[in-house]
């Protein structure tokens, strides 16, 4: 059993995490800014903004983790504050790495969360993780510069970077494409707006991707190492309101609302996980349909 600190523990990513945990039997503290609500699974919750090194150093030295697993972050790419959204992102970041990097006892593996975002607007083929980052927006630039500094620090603390692609799952915000899509549906809404709908991504399930950070945790081999996590197939925007529509019995006209478009939107993004799975092994992905079907109650 490994006592593990989780960033961000009372996010989407962050809850499905405590409960793939929890099923090991894994002592679980989370660190949350503010004062929300603690889940049941913690042994204890940590309030601490990351951008507060001090704060953030204490509670380090309080838990001494094991494990810790980096997911706070301003994860939503659209965000419109980006002073907030780089302070948030880089600062908590390489704050949360100086506390480690400096505590009495260091942690035996540390797992940072980047995005698939840092590749850009590569419009062709499969993503593998030796090909060039080239961020298309503030969001991927702040993950990319997390990745740096994971390397700035990676010959003091035990680290193992994660570039997942998009992923979803029940809890997720509305904000994010895939629970609008399905919020409307399931309102028997007659008509959805959306922005740039010829996008095509590489969806998967945020179960799969909580196990393959668990199974990053536990594999030595990990350490060091930089893996896409993902389904390796891209779909359309089309072809998921389609699933949606056939899954939920309903169909809405889909318009496109120009406020919505963004013009340093990614047109393609599709991982390749063979990576990831030579060190982990095969990864079980369920297929799109299942998890919309899973987010709809069914």
């Amino acid at each position: 059993m490994a006592r593990v600190l989780v960033t961000g523990a009372n996010g989407f990513t962050g809850v499905h995490l405590l409960e793939r945990l929890a099923r090991d039997g894994h002592e679980l503290h989370g660190l949350a800014h503010g004062g929300s609500d603690a889940h049941p699974l913690l042994t204890a919750a940590h309030a601490a903004d990351l951008r507060d090194l001090p704060a953030l150093a204490d509670v380090v030295a309080q838990v001494q983790p094991d494990w810790v697993v980096h997911l706070a972050a301003i994860a939503f790419v659209a965000h419109g504050d980006a002073a907030e959204l780089y302070s948030s992102n880089i600062l908590g970041t390489r704050n949360l790495l100086q506390a480690l990097s400096t505590a009495p006892r260091r942690p035996d593996a540390l797992l940072i969360a980047s995005s698939a975002n840092v590749y850009g607007n590569r419009r062709e083929g499969v993503l593998d993780e030796s090909m060039t980052a080239e961020p298309a927006n503030d969001y991927g630039i702040t993950k990319l510069a997390c990745e740096q500094l994971a390397r700035l620090y990676g010959d003091r603390l035990p680290i193992i970077t994660v570039r997942p692609f998009n992923y979803t799952g029940r809890g997720q915000g509305e904000q994010f494409l895939i629970p609008k899509i399905l919020a409307h549906a399931m309102a028997r809404q007659p008509v959805i707006e959306l922005g740039n709908i010829d996008v095509a991504r590489d969806f998967s399930d945020v179960r799969a991707v909580v196990d393959a950070y668990a199974r990053l945790l536990e594999t030595p081999a990990a350490i060091g190492g930089l893996f896409n996590v993902c389904s390796g197939e891209a779909r359309t925007l089309a072809e998921v309101i389609a699933l949606v529509d056939q899954i939920s019995g309903h169909h809405m006209e889909v318009r496109v609302n120009p406020a919505f478009v963004r013009a340093d939107e990614v047109k393609t993004l599709c991982g390749s996980r063979a990576l990831l799975e030579s060190v982990i092994g095969p990864l079980a992905m369920p297929p799109l349909a299942d998890t919309i079907a899973w987010m709809l109650g069914d």
